[in-house]
């Protein structure tokens, strides 16, 4: 941290930060109800959320803020609980709202709202003053109940251990305020109060807020709640695994300039395995939490590196980086499937991934609409894929042969995006019999190539107007939900399985299809093709 980190350069509510020094104490340990003292990075987040317009007029609620909402993204333990406790209890009894502008000898007097602790906060001319909500509506948000304990407790602590217990009635789920105002708790398993109008939201944990856990819907819910009070709300989280597509990613990610974001990144040339330069990134991102002992935070994150080395350097390195997370949303998967019969003699293009005594092999196929599916083969109409567990522990390479030259057979096979490993000798006799522009060895280790194919059919798979649809294949609906993604260079990603037993192999043709598809299409083989017409010419 260097003494230009925190420079506040901009008007804003320093009557809130002061406020909060004066009527927060610190919830717990060797200081329990001492004056709550804000480190220089909760200062610096609290003098931005609060930062006002120079345009604001008085009346203005939300608009009079250069931010509409905040993102804090912090390593464990720092303080983030206490401080958004703190700042509940500013939206819920202090001067959180902008009040106007100071022309010199005003003041903000606890005595006027209610509060008999005697504080006067005293304005300079040309300050942006604060006022407390009228009728104070707050939510306290996480995934469980555990979660929202995170704040919660703290809260609690602060208000029967100082001067806020003068305005604020604790409950066991909910915190009565003057005014009918109060601060209430919500979880994914209680959401009956989403919806509510509320004047301030405070969202925790948002690494684990997901599409599939239904936070997702909670977090745009709690926001237009608050969009229509003239309300706002702050997000705090871990850094989040960039393959599960978190609140917390999509808040980091957006293109929009009225978030405030704080997140300590610490310098990439340091290597979390190494315990020096890990040492290193721990002092940068703990900075200023002198509460925090370095020692232990070594201690606590050696270990996890034994068993979770991503999750280690998410939570205690403060680093975006992927974990064991998955690569395919498999509830998204699933949705797509929509079983159709392909005719034949389809334009169709093919994946191939093939395997010898261990791993699977497959083949998928995808028609130039976007419809993907395993054919099948042979009198039985067998699928095209093989576990080399039910052929003595050896995949059938001449069934997978004839597989093959039956689908050329039966489709008109446009391109094959075969991976050559293992399968070299049988792959150029498909190219030598069906032509070097219709089977492409299309080799799966070059991490560039294949994390942009992979990209294409994720993308396909989530964006909500896309055509991609498949046949529901069991055994491709389980390895997709298999795959995870392992860090690589340059922000890309490969392909690996969370252990050892679980298989991915049906994953690489559905990949491999869905790419020669888009190829494909770019070189114009989905075009329709032109019928000659006679034509009558009179003489």
């Amino acid at each position: 941290m260097t003494e230009t980190e925190f420079v506040v350069d901009f008007p804003t509510l320093w009557v809130a930060a002061d406020w909060v020094e004066h009527h927060c104490v610190v919830p717990d340990g060797f200081r329990k109800g001492e004056p709550f003292q804000m480190y220089d990075w909760q200062l610096w987040c609290t003098a931005n959320f609060y930062r006002v317009k120079p345009q604001a007029a008085v009346g203005q609620l939300a608009p009079a803020f250069h931010y509409r909402r905040g993102q804090c993204v912090a390593p464990q333990k720092i303080g983030k609980g206490p401080w958004t406790a703190a700042m509940c209890a500013l939206e819920g009894v202090g001067p959180a709202v902008f009040g106007g502008w100071a022309r010199g000898g005003e003041v903000y007097d606890c005595r006027a709202w209610g509060c008999g602790c005697g504080w006067v906060y005293e304005y300079e001319p040309g300050e942006p003053m604060g006022r407390p909500w009228p009728t104070p509506l707050v939510q306290i948000t996480a995934f469980s109940e555990e979660q929202t304990d995170n704040v919660y407790r703290p809260l609690q602590s602060m208000i029967r251990y100082g001067p806020l217990g003068e305005l604020m009635r604790v409950g066991e789920q909910f915190i009565r305020l003057p005014n009918d105002g109060r601060i209430d708790v919500v979880t994914s398993s209680a959401q009956s109060r989403l919806g509510n109008p509320v004047t301030f939201v405070l969202q925790d944990e948002t690494q684990l807020w997901t599409v599939g856990n239904k936070m997702v819907r909670v977090a745009e819910t709690q926001r237009r709640g608050a969009a229509g009070m003239g309300g706002r709300s702050l997000e705090t989280t871990n850094c989040w695994d960039p393959s599960e597509e978190s609140v917390a990613q999509r808040t980091a990610e957006a293109k929009v300039k009225d978030i405030f974001r704080f997140h300590r990144v610490p310098p990439a040339s340091l290597s979390y395995k190494n315990k020096t330069e890990r040492r290193k990134i721990h002092r940068f991102v703990y900075g200023g939490s002198t509460h925090v002992d370095l020692d232990a935070i070594e201690a606590e994150a050696a270990e996890l590196l034994e068993r979770d080395p991503q999750q280690a350097e998410r939570f205690f390195g403060n680093r975006v980086v992927y974990g064991a997370g998955s690569w395919m949303n498999g509830d998204a998967w699933d949705a797509l499937a929509d079983v159709r019969e392909v005719p034949d003699g389809t334009d169709v293009v093919a994946g191939f991934d093939g395997s010898d005594i261990d791993d699977w092999t497959a083949l998928r196929l995808e028609t130039l609409d976007g419809y993907q599916f395993t054919p099948t083969y042979g009198p039985d109409d067998l699928p095209t894929v093989w576990n080399p567990a039910d052929y003595g522990g050896q995949v059938p390479r001449l069934e997978v042969q004839a597989a093959i030259d039956e689908v050329f057979t039966r489709y008109n096979v446009l391109r094959l995006y075969a991976d050559p490993p293992y399968w070299e000798s049988e792959i150029d006799a498909a190219a030598e019999k069906y032509g070097e522009k219709r089977v492409v060895r299309w080799y799966t280790y070059r991490a560039v190539q294949m994390h942009a194919a992979a990209e294409r059919l994720l993308t396909d798979v989530t964006k909500s107007d896309s055509p991609f649809r498949h046949d529901g294949c069991e055994a491709t609906a389980v390895h997709m939900r298999n795959a995870r993604k392992a860090a690589r260079s340059g922000g890309r990603y490969v392909l690996t399985k969370a252990s050892p037993t679980q298989k991915i192999d049906a994953v690489i043709p559905s990949i491999l299809a869905h790419e020669a598809a888009g190829d494909a299409i770019a070189a114009g083989q989905a075009k329709p093709k032109k019928r000659r017409s006679k034509m009558l010419v009179l003489r």
